[in-house]
């Protein structure tokens, strides 16, 4: 393979990850279980950071149990807003719906 070819495969394979790269970013992945979260924890907010946002603490499902997944900064996203995660009764189960940015 010449120089050129190689250069040319480098090329489609960038451009192929950048275009495969959002479409992973922002796919929202959820769970259903039959075991409700525990209430949530009680987190000591620290100051604002400038260009950050919080994202709130949560517990995840991870495995055979729920595991809880303290808050954390998450660079701010100019005109989105941060939908935290949360747990929702769907019948006599619970969906947990990932933390993501909305419009």
């Amino acid at each position: 393979m010449n120089v050129m070819s190689k250069a040319a495969l480098l090329i489609l394979c960038a451009a192929g990850s950048l275009g495969i790269a959002p479409t992973l970013a922002t796919a929202g992945v959820g769970i259903d279980i039959n075991i409700a979260p525990p209430p949530p924890r009680v987190e000591v907010v620290p100051a604002p950071r400038p260009g950050f946002i919080w994202a709130p603490g949560f517990w995840d499902y991870r495995g055979r149990a729920h595991v809880w997944v303290p808050g954390h900064f998450v660079r701010a996203r100019p005109g989105y807003h941060w939908v935290p995660d949360r747990w929702d009764p769907r019948g006599p189960r619970w969906h947990h719906e990932r933390g993501h940015w909305e419009r």
